[in-house]
């Protein structure tokens, strides 16, 4: 049986980290991507209201009406300044996450060129074995033919003097 992959707790423990980084880095873009999409929605509503404001300016309005859009319109701009620092804050959470990521992929690539060049060593451990036991297994088959050879070379001289003798 081959040695085990000394360092195999570590690479179980680099590639769970990475699932975990995985699905953290998942959550942050999904929230990034939702805050983006809450500031979108922001800024197409405020344009759709100053647009129904400018409307209503050409046909002319009151003070109180023109009062009343402004106010409006400013309330928007108020929601729209902590939407974009959230997108902001988002992208930056993101990026750090990615980079997290990347950092876990990478001790993670490291240990599986660890542990491919472990698997390599055992076979070519397991190679020049395999061959040692053919080279010894080819010796002795040789050592055997040879000495069978002789007997045979031995018996044959012998024969041949004993049939010379007849």
């Amino acid at each position: 049986m081959s040695p085990p992959f000394r360092l195999q707790p570590l690479l179980d423990l680099s590639k769970l980290r990475l699932d975990e980084a995985s699905r953290e880095l998942g959550k942050l873009i999904a929230g990034e991507q939702e805050a983006s999409q809450r500031l979108a929605m922001l800024m197409q509503y405020r344009e759709e209201y100053q647009a129904q404001f400018r409307a209503a300016a050409e046909r002319g309005m009151g003070p109180a009406e023109w009062s009343n859009y402004s106010s409006f319109l400013a309330r928007i701009d108020d929601a729209i300044v902590p939407a974009a620092q959230a997108v902001s804050l988002t992208q930056q959470r993101t990026l750090a996450g990615k980079q997290n990521w990347v950092g876990k992929q990478g001790r993670v690539r490291a240990f599986d060129t660890l542990a491919e060049r472990h698997r390599a060593e055992i076979a070519g451990q397991a190679q020049k074995s395999e061959q040692k036991l053919n080279d010894e297994h080819g010796a002795r088959r040789h050592v055997e033919k040879s000495a069978e050879a002789d007997l045979l070379a031995s018996l044959l001289s012998d024969r041949s003097k004993t049939g010379a003798s007849l």
